[in-house]
């Protein structure tokens, strides 16, 4: 039998065929979890630094810097690694050096990275970026600021939200959440991430582990964290890839497990900028 027929006499997926990916998904926010638990210091920022590498060497690739028209020869492929070097140092600098000019070390990628950047995604390059290297930055701020259950907080509404999505989505089906975009994201799973992450925020408030903010503030930071996995599909659909990269072997790239995190983390830092951050003891 021929490759291609046994490929067309294979079942179809089923509705739970992305599972594998949503565990992934979870590792992946688990191991973030584990690393912000132990690393301190230094060890931390570097970690936080190579993250913010990862990420730009994948939006750079997505952006038009891999594109031979844009970027001939053969240093063309090294380009989005060149970012990434530049968005590792600019972030460790920035975290090392507490100063409002270090801090605008941040833009360094970006401002190295625009130029290349195909024409139509220059904007795109330059929000996505900033969002990268901010997120990074926050999240070390939260850690050494408010402290690692804060931290354990953000990334528990991030877990509750994807995995009561998937389930629940799976499970009761009905309207598409945003169909051109995320054709398999429902609404009855957008209100299950809600809900979860509202449970959560009473259930620390009750045992006494943060205080009432906790009750409004989870449902924000799920709804922003959905909002970052939406923003991603429509940058891999602009770019027409699947995934963000074939780091995880099966399972996409970085960005692809990442970011919901970056909306949970920038809608933090707003209402931090906004109003006090609850408390998570």
């Amino acid at each position: 039998m021929s490759a291609g027929r046994a490929k067309a006499l294979r079942p179809p997926p089923g509705k739970w065929g992305d599972l594998s990916r949503r565990v992934a998904s979870t590792l992946v926010l688990l191991g973030i979890g584990v690393m912000l638990a132990v690393a301190t210091g230094v060890w931390l920022r570097l970690s936080m630094a190579l993250i913010s590498a990862v990420t730009f060497w994948e939006l750079a690739a997505m952006t038009g810097w891999r594109n031979p028209r844009l970027h001939p020869g053969i240093f063309g492929a090294w380009r989005p690694f060149a970012l990434a070097v530049i968005a590792f140092m600019s972030q460790f600098v920035s975290q090392m050096f507490d100063h409002p000019v270090a801090f605008l070390a941040l833009l360094f990628p970006l401002v190295a990275g625009l130029p290349g950047a195909a024409t139509r995604d220059r904007w795109t390059y330059a929000i996505f970026g900033l969002a990268i290297m901010l997120v990074a930055y926050g999240l070390v701020g939260f850690r050494e600021t408010y402290g690692l259950n804060f931290v354990l907080w953000l990334m528990g509404i991030v877990i509750i939200s994807d995995t009561a999505g998937y389930f629940f989505g799976r499970m009761i089906g009905g309207p598409k959440f945003w169909p051109s975009l995320s054709p398999k994201k429902t609404w009855s799973g957008t209100i299950a991430g809600w809900i979860g992450a509202l449970l959560l925020g009473v259930l620390l408030w009750r045992l006494g582990r943060g205080d009432a903010m906790l009750i409004w503030c989870s449902p924000i930071v799920c709804f922003a964290g959905q909002m970052g996995d939406i923003a991603e599909s429509w940058l891999k659909r602009r770019a027409g890839v699947k995934d963000s990269s074939n780091l995880i072997p099966g399972h996409g790239g970085f960005m692809d497990r990442f970011d919901a995190v970056t909306g949970a983390v920038l809608a933090t830092m707003l209402i931090g900028l906004l109003t006090a951050l609850p408390a998570v003891n």
